[in-house]
């Protein structure tokens, strides 16, 4: 597998490619039927350089999901949630969370970074946010 590298050599940083099962996963999420919040959490698989699904939930709030993220390490996210409009439309926006704490190893940091690129393009999300929780 060949790793894509930013930078003039010295200072190059990997970017991961996304695992083929996640990448199906994310597909099918994408489309989903159902009209509960729901999540998608995923980590960069070190030894593999692939982004990789570590879990999946259904029926959960921002808060909950907050809780169910590490501490100390980066994960990326992507949230299905109910969306009331003002005139009363509903929509199921699916939206692209990078989470890295403070506190991250900054090899874990620059892995997940230079992999968030791929990893929006892969799933075509549009809604993106950086949370430092």
């Amino acid at each position: 597998m060949e790793k894509l590298r930013f930078g003039d050599g010295s200072d190059s940083l990997v970017v991961c490619e996304v695992d083929p099962e996640l990448k199906e996963k994310l597909k099918k999420f994408r489309f989903r039927k159902e009209t509960d919040n729901a999540a998608i959490i995923m980590k960069v698989d070190k030894d593999r350089q692939m982004v990789v699904l570590e879990e999946e939930f259904q029926n959960i709030s921002p808060e909950e999901l907050k809780m169910e993220l590490p501490e100390r390490q980066p994960r990326f996210v992507v949230y299905s949630y109910k969306y009331v409009h003002e005139d009363g439309r509903v929509s199921y926006p699916l939206c692209f969370i990078f989470s890295s704490p403070v506190g991250c190893k900054p090899e874990q940091q620059m892995m997940y970074a230079g992999s968030k690129n791929r990893l929006v393009q892969t799933a075509e999300l549009t809604k993106r946010w950086l949370l430092p929780w």
